[in-house]
């Protein structure tokens, strides 16, 4: 587990820096946003990679637990509710973390002036936990995991740009904040997009292959 987990951490590296580095380019022109305008951007980017988080993540492991013929997949082992609490948390719980706890860290450090931290499956609850329901659902009848990989990079990354740009406050930037943004989206993105995506539910294969 540890070999992929550090491949995973390899392959995805370069698409995480590349959406870093467009994080910053675009905090560079935008830095002024109206915190309320930064706030809605920030709840259409993160449902959108929760309710795709789940549906890979889900699917990860609906894939790994089914039956196939000709290498298609015909019948699950794997329990809905065991999928959902998978897909769920692996979406919900880790995006949260990337999203909003990891930004949020980063906005305290460099001490921004409207700082605080926005947890989507609370604050939009209506909205936010019924969309990574969805994707757990779609994975349960139509398991996929080819949404492209920097789709989901550039989402996470975004959704977590904007987090941090609610906290700027007209406040000036200077090349050391530009720096630490930069840092704190590749690690917001970086090991969260592997452990939720991969990581997370072949550990749950793995043990139900033993339960088997």
């Amino acid at each position: 587990m540890f070999n992929q987990i550090s491949k995973e951490l390899k392959i995805h590296a370069p698409f995480t820096i590349f959406g870093a580095v467009t994080g910053v380019i675009i905090i560079a022109l935008f830095q002024k946003l109206p915190s309320a305008l930064s706030y809605n951007i920030f709840y259409v980017l993160h449902p959108i990679h929760v309710v795709l988080s789940a549906l890979v993540t889900a699917s990860m492991y609906r894939l790994h637990t089914c039956e196939r013929i000709s290498g298609k997949c015909i019948r699950g082992k794997c329990n809905l509710w065991l999928l959902f609490i998978i897909g769920y948390i692996g979406s919900v719980g880790i995006a949260t973390i990337s999203d909003s706890i990891i930004p949020y860290l980063g906005e305290v450090m460099l001490k921004m002036p409207n700082r605080g931290v926005h947890l989507g499956f609370i604050e939009k609850w209506w909205l936010v936990n019924p969309l990574a329901i969805t994707g757990v659902l779609i994975a349960y009848f139509r398991p996929t995991t080819k949404f492209p990989h920097m789709g989901h990079v550039l989402l996470s990354t975004w959704a977590s740009l904007f987090h941090i740009i609610m906290s700027i406050g007209g406040k000036s930037l200077n090349w050391f904040v530009y720096l630490a943004i930069f840092l704190f989206l590749f690690l917001a993105v970086w090991i969260p997009c592997c452990v939720s995506d991969i990581v997370f539910p072949l550990l749950f294969v793995k043990e139900a292959r033993h339960n088997d």
